[in-house]
């Protein structure tokens, strides 16, 4: 198998090696989990294989900083969210709900952004403190906020649900006849 080389201007490449230690080929030094996390917040652009069978990891890696996260004292996800993201596997909607929850969490970071920017002109800043300040002030208009997109969001889900429902019967109405099976011909 070739060996995937470093090009210039390419995302960063992170292998990881079968004694489970990660290697980045930028700086050229072994990296942490909290290391990876740092690229994840600084917005850089990275993908995490497999040393030698050149398998994309990355998604492998990005869940395993999650439920470090999440086991760490305030986690994201509650536990009825998480078993109701369980029961989309295997379902027919899998795919919708995967589009859904990423069309919503970008919602949700360009409304953080605006917000970082309002708050940027109030001299508020961006710091934890300040956003805390800012959210228990706005506290009431805030939740309001969230809980009218929240309800679009949802109406929006059902009504997609009801359209994938009613396509079902979309050709029902057309004289199909059914192809004779193999063993219906002979």
């Amino acid at each position: 198998m070739a060996t995937r080389a470093k090009k210039v201007g390419a995302d960063r490449l992170i292998k990881k090696y079968p004694n489970r230690r990660l290697y980045d080929t930028q700086t050229s030094s072994y990296v942490t989990l909290t290391d990876i996390k740092s690229l994840v917040m600084g917005g850089e652009v990275f993908s995490v294989v497999d040393a030698k069978t050149e398998e994309d990891l990355t998604r492998n890696i990005l869940l395993q900083i999650i439920l470090e996260e999440e086991a760490g004292g305030a986690p994201v996800f509650s536990t009825q969210m998480l078993s109701q993201i369980i029961r989309f596997y295997g379902n027919s909607m899998q795919g919708l709900m995967g589009t859904y929850l990423e069309k919503t969490m970008q919602s949700f970071v360009d409304i953080h952004s605006k917000l970082g920017d309002q708050s940027k002109g109030m001299g508020a800043g961006s710091s934890p403190e300040a956003w805390a300040k800012l959210m228990n002030l706005q506290n009431p208009l805030m939740q309001g906020l969230m809980g009218n997109y929240m309800d679009q969001s949802k109406d929006l889900f059902v009504k997609m649900q009801e359209q994938m429902q009613g396509s079902q019967s979309l050709f029902g109405g057309f004289p199909f006849t059914p192809q004779p099976t193999k063993t219906e011909k002979e």
